[in-house]
Formats: C-alpha cells, sequence, structure tokens
C-alpha cells in the first residue's frame, strides 16, 4: 500500500538534496522548471497521495490519473493537485518543459480567510485542469517567472510576493475556461454520487494507526455535502443501483483487508483506525462480510 509522499522523499528522488528551511514553521515553498527535474532515466510518480500541494503549467502530451479519474490533455495545461487525493501522471510524448511550484499549507493558513479546501480546484469534485491559450499561458509564465526570480532573491519580504504571485495564479485558472473533459456528468444524480465516492476516497489509504476514517454514514456524507440525506441516497442508488450504506461499506472493506494483509497493527488498532469504537464491531462487521473473522483472513 502506497504511503504519501513526503517534502523530504521528493527532493530526494527529483533532486538529491534537501534544502535547509525545509522544516521551518512559516512553512515550505518551492519553484521549479520542469527541465531541471527530468532526464532519460527518469520515471514517472508513483500513484499515492503526498503531503503538499503542487501547480504545475506543463506542455506536451501526457495523461493524469487522479483520484479515480483519468485525463488526458496536450498542449499548454495548468494543474492543481492537493495532498488529500493520490494522482500519478503518464508521459505520451511532446517536450518535458514547463514550471511547476511545491508548497504546504501552512504556507498559506494566515493569509487565506478560508482554508485552501474551499478553492474550487480542490474541493471534492473539483477540476484540477485548465487548458490555456496562448496570451493566458504567457501571463502564466510571467507569474512562474516571477516567483522564481523572488526565491532566489535576498529580499526579506520575498515570500510574501511569492504567496501574492500563487494567489494570483490561483484566481487567474479560476476565470479561465476549466477542462470539460474530466467532468462528463450526464445528469444532477451523477455529479452528486461522483463528488461522494471522491470525498469517501479522499479519507484513504488509512496510513497510520493514530489516522482515523471519520465520515461513516450517508448522514455525515450529506452534511459535507449539503445536501439531504434522502436526496443522496437517491442519487447513489440510481447511478450505482447499491445503497450509500453498501458503498462506504465495501470501501471500509477494502481497506480493512488491505491493512490486514500490509501491516503489522494489531485487530484493535485496525478497528479504531476503521472508526469503530470496540473491536468486537469490527470483528462483527468483517465476518459477516467475508464468513471470516480478521484474524482468520489475516492468517490465511
Amino acid at each position: 500500500m502506497a504511503e504519501a509522499e513526503t517534502l523530504e522523499e521528493f527532493y530526494k528522488h527529483k533532486l538529491n538534496w534537501l534544502p535547509d528551511n525545509l522544516q521551518k514553521d512559516l512553512g515550505h515553498f518551492n519553484v521549479f522548471r520542469t527541465e531541471d527535474c527530468v532526464g532519460p532515466n527518469s520515471t514517472p510518480p508513483k500513484y499515492s497521495r503526498r503531503t503538499f500541494y503542487k501547480v504545475g503549467l506543463g506542455y506536451g502530451h501526457y495523461r493524469y490519473h487522479y483520484a479515480n479519474k483519468s485525463v488526458e490533455v496536450s498542449g499548454p495545461t495548468l494543474t492543481f493537485f492537493n495532498p488529500n487525493v493520490p494522482y500519478t501522471y503518464d508521459w505520451i510524448g511532446g517536450e518535458q518543459r514547463g514550471f511547476f511550484c511545491i508548497f504546504t499549507e501552512e504556507f498559506f493558513t494566515e493569509r487565506l480567510r478560508n482554508g485552501l479546501q474551499d478553492l474550487p480546484m480542490f474541493r471534492p469534485g473539483g477540476v484540477p485542469s485548465y487548458p490555456l491559450n496562448t496570451d493566458q499561458e504567457n501571463v502564466v509564465i510571467s507569474l512562474y517567472e516571477k516567483m522564481i526570480a523572488e526565491i532566489r532573491s535576498d529580499y526579506i519580504y520575498k515570500y510574501d510576493l511569492i504567496r501574492s504571485y500563487l494567489t494570483e495564479l490561483t484566481h487567474f485558472a479560476l476565470k479561465t475556461q476549466p477542462s470539460e473533459t474530466l467532468y462528463q456528468h450526464p445528469d444532477a444524480n451523477s455529479r452528486i454520487t461522483a463528488v461522494f465516492t471522491e470525498l469517501l476516497e479522499r479519507q484513504f489509504p488509512i496510513e497510520a494507526p493514530s489516522q482515523r476514517f471519520t465520515l461513516r454514514s450517508a448522514n455525515d456524507f450529506a452534511q459535507q455535502l449539503s445536501v439531504h440525506v434522502n436526496h443522496l441516497n437517491r442519487a447513489v442508488r440510481l447511478t450505482t443501483g447499491k445503497t450509500t450504506t453498501e458503498r462506504i461499506s465495501e470501501r471500509l472493506l477494502t481497506e480493512a483487508k488491505l491493512l490486514l494483509r500490509h501491516t503489522d497493527w494489531n485487530i484493535s488498532e485496525i478497528a479504531y483506525s476503521l472508526g469503530f469504537e470496540e473491536p468486537t464491531h469490527f470483528n462483527n462487521f468483517f465476518k459477516k462480510k467475508t464468513t471470516l473473522t480478521p484474524g482468520s483472513f489475516r492468517n490465511v
């Protein structure tokens, strides 16, 4: 089970060095030219979540996989990836060039009225890709060039300027026409189901016994999505043929099997991480779904 890639792992994999300010409390930010981070022996990133945000301007022809969706893009495209959704990409052809920046949520925590997750491109079901025309491309290149110039400068307030440039980049993307190839929902029921599914997937994988699956009921999800629970239940059933509870239980069971197979956590730790108040409740759930106890499944 792939764990979330940390900033340390990113720097070691891409650049084979660690910046001195990686652990500072103000949060971390850095910006790169893509061509400085790729080579003839470079490999695509693993499909996993990260512990940081990434905003990139890419060229060429590639396909990226984001949560349970895939989209193929060609030409200058601005992409936004966040720590809650796993992703990777496959390079198909064309020149690997462009820009990207990485940053932690702490870099913006005290600067935004609301959290980063409230921005449309970072919400559950949000659109992470924005194709650009030539004029839009030139604006984005200019903003990245400014960020690169500031990150290399000795100006004492350079991070305030960088935050401004990154905020401008975000709002510029929101004013463009987003990619229509990623979410082609035939009706409102499909759209609600897609957002529910992404919100469900954002809680996984469980990577530590202290992490906990908290949205466990249809009502929990309905509150998060600001819809009535009956509306959510009807949309999920019409779209998938299954109830909301069945979809949640299926995903919970899949994660339970992965934790039993691929971790050395005891049954109580797994039960807690999956949101069960008592190990016996987890045992009953697992046996009802598989006819085996968790311990028996682990030993098969």
